[in-house]
């Protein structure tokens, strides 16, 4: 099986569904920061503050080159992984994309509660959050969009949303519910 890429905003629901999917399935889940943050023994934001933004935009699409030759995996994206260079078409020739959509009103509650964890928008008030996430969304629609298939991802709060959900994306992705070993 080729790769699944899971992308979409911070918040929207990839790491959660990535590795609910693994459990279910038994496919490998890989979330591509925490990969690169192993391959670099660095965190992220090490990388981005020795190396900039650039830099660690190559170095994503490094590694998401690396990841795409994998196969019977499941990978989460950082939410501007396929803004850059070429990576949304590579993922398309390379997988299946799928973007987890979720409404603005549920990333922002998600991103409320988890912001001090976020460094971009750590020191945001919920106003100032708002209008970042509306800022970000729109500038990243675009190649979001160009995705293979769009998911909807509102209902990830709870075990019983998280496993209604996986049945439903495993349903419309046509992946057997007894893969798991």
């Amino acid at each position: 099986m080729q790769p699944i890429f899971l992308i979409g905003y911070m918040g929207c629901g990839k790491s959660t569904m990535g590795r609910a999917l693994s459990r279910t399935t038994g496919i490998r889940f890989i979330d591509l920061d925490n990969y690169i943050e192993g391959r670099y023994h660095l965190t992220v934001k090490e990388i981005f503050a020795q190396k900039g933004e650039q830099g660690f935009r190559e170095i994503e699409r490094n590694m998401l080159h690396e990841v795409a030759d994998f196969e019977d995996v499941i990978i989460a994206c950082g939410g501007g992984t396929p803004c850059f260079f070429d990576n949304m078409d590579y993922m398309n020739s390379h997988g299946t994309t799928v973007w987890l959509n979720t409404q603005l009103d549920k990333l922002h509650t998600r991103l409320m509660r988890g912001r001090h964890k976020r460094p971009l928008i750590a020191d945001k008030d919920d106003e100032q959050l708002r209008q970042f996430i509306i800022d970000a969304l729109e500038a990243r629609r675009p190649h979001y969009e160009k995705s293979q298939i769009t998911f909807a991802s509102d209902l990830l709060d709870t075990k019983s949303e998280i496993d209604d959900t996986v049945k439903e994306f495993m349903e419309q992705l046509s992946l057997p519910l007894d893969i798991k070993p």
